[in-house]
């Protein structure tokens, strides 16, 4: 099953963006057919366009809320045809937004879900929420982008109960990386670790000195958010052989927060605050307090988004000039190394079962015509001799275009999938984007993809919301010595031991096989 599981997530590196549309970016644009208030059909049987499509969204926002009026703005929404009605909600705040609105009955006419697998979405699906999209999409020859610009597995990926409710919002695979603030590591003539051993003992001299020259030993050496170490637990959790599949005596997938491997994890991390090396508010601490603290030059390590390394560089050098930020290769743990891989998409776009079926199809088709490498470029770059000029021949940003073209652009649209979007910076010169890519070609080879972003089980969706926080409670009581290592095993082991849990687990195998065969 290992080998198989390998062979659906090794993809390999995608070429550099196309940047095809980008000769003539400030030319006049032509509205995209299919998309729009429709009268009468073409002479292929789509809608003819007239209005703009007016489309609500609830989306996250991971940067400042952007001015819809904007030139950027502006040309997206003409080029797409559409007027875009959005509410920004901070990532940090977005989970909980999302389950309010959820539970609230009142939907915007599209939403965003950053999980496939979350538990309430689940239940708002089986519960009429949202459009089976199944028959309309159905063998895609109206809607081709969405597929021949999509991960080749995304549409089985995207399926509850064999339909299809979701359009995927294509990633990469390569995303998340552990970052390191390399100056200090030169600066204590530390070399690069390469096993989580050399790691720790690296970030425990950082922590135990006076590396940013403040007299001071207030640096922190693993920064964390949102309960425990949010975008970095799969990375750590790879290194322990915790995304492999794991089952129970009675051959049920354990999931993955619930088995030895996690729990070693967790002892590992516990040794580390001891140490002074994870934060003290590592429980309490949110996205956007990581981001600043990691940004200002006050930690050492953090887990977020590879392409972020050049932006936090320049950000942190505005107070100590001679920063470095790295993304660490691969290093070795006791079960594996320190590289997961995403699905090759970041949630889904959702329609609510209020909004008619004629304008169900277009948006469906706003979807199709902005799912292309030419709406991706000018995602990265906006307008040519606005958002970005040609340097060495690679579109670099203005000044203009690193106001207005954040990684907000792509939160609206399902984007066309390739390798790099989360390596590339379209802020940095040509050759650190070319190193860069290059060092983190090796993620594709070696890094895991944590199983349960795709397999899902009803039981344990019904289930798990009873169970959640006290377990997150007792994972934060492990971590900081307030409980006992034994205490925390035999907790996980009374929730293992749960009839529904483990009828959970029967079902995560049983969708393992139908997700990715034997």
């Amino acid at each position: 099953m290992k080998r198989s599981l390998r062979k659906q997530i090794n993809w390999v590196v995608a070429p550099v963006l196309s940047i095809s549309l980008l000769a003539g970016c400030s030319g006049a644009a032509t509205p995209a057919a299919g998309t729009g208030t429709a009268t009468g059909t073409t002479k292929d049987n789509k809608p003819a366009v007239t209005e703009p499509t007016k489309i609500q969204f609830l989306v996250p926002s991971f940067a400042e809320v952007p001015n819809m009026s904007d030139q950027y703005w502006t040309e997206f929404q003409k080029r797409s045809n559409s007027k875009l009605d959005i509410e920004w909600i901070p990532s940090g705040d977005y989970n909980t937004k999302f389950d309010l609105v959820l539970a609230s009955g009142n939907l915007p006419e599209v939403i965003v879900s950053q999980s496939a697998t979350r538990s309430t979405l689940l239940n708002a699906i089986n519960q009429g929420a949202f459009w089976d999209l199944t028959p309309l999409l159905g063998d895609f020859s109206q809607y081709p982008n969405l597929k021949k610009n999509a991960d080749p597995n995304v549409w089985n990926y995207m399926k509850v109960n064999g339909k299809i409710y979701g359009v995927a919002r294509n990633r990469p695979n390569i995303d998340p990386g552990i970052k390191m603030r390399k100056d200090w590591l030169d600066k204590l003539n530390i070399p690069v670790p390469q096993t989580l051993d050399e790691y720790a003992a690296a970030l425990k001299k950082i922590v135990d000195g006076d590396v940013d020259g403040n007299g001071k030993k207030d640096t922190v050496g693993i920064l964390g958010h949102d309960f425990f170490i949010a975008d970095g637990d799969p990375a750590y959790l790879a290194a322990f052989g915790g995304l492999d599949p794991i089952y129970d005596k009675e051959g049920g997938l354990m999931k993955e927060s619930l088995t030895p491997n996690y729990t070693e994890m967790i002892d590992w991390f516990r040794k580390l605050y001891a140490d002074g090396i994870l934060a003290k508010e590592f429980s309490t601490i949110k996205k956007t307090q990581a981001e600043e603290m990691f940004a200002t030059g006050r930690a050492a390590s953090y887990t977020r988004n590879i392409w972020r390394d050049w932006s936090w560089e320049q950000d942190i050098k505005k107070v100590q000039p001679d920063a470095q930020v790295i993304t660490l290769p691969p290093m070795k743990g006791p079960g594996g190394v320190s590289v997961a891989l995403v699905p090759p998409f970041f949630g889904a776009f959702y329609i609510s079962k209020k909004v008619p079926e004629a304008k169900v199809k277009q948006i469906l088709e706003y979807f199709n015509t902005t799912t292309t490498k030419e709406f991706t470029d000018f995602n990265y770059y906006g307008i040519e001799g606005v958002h970005h000029k040609l340097v060495d021949g690679q579109p670099q940003l203005t000044e203009l275009g690193i106001k207005e073209v954040t990684t907000n652009a792509n939160q609206p649209f399902p984007l066309s999938f390739n390798n790099i979007m989360k390596v590339f910076n379209a802020s940095a010169p040509k050759a650190y984007n070319d190193a860069k890519i290059k060092e983190t070609e090796i993620y594709a080879k070696v890094g895991k993809m944590n199983l349960f972003n795709i397999v899902y089980s009803d039981t344990w969706t019904n289930t798990w919301p009873k169970y959640e926080k006290e377990w997150q409670s007792m994972v934060i009581k492990a971590v900081v010595g307030q409980i006992t290592m034994d205490e925390y095993k035999a907790y996980v082991d009374k929730l293992n031991a749960n009839p529904d849990i483990k009828k959970a687990y029967q079902e995560f195998g049983a969708k393992y096989k139908e997700f990715f065969g034997k």
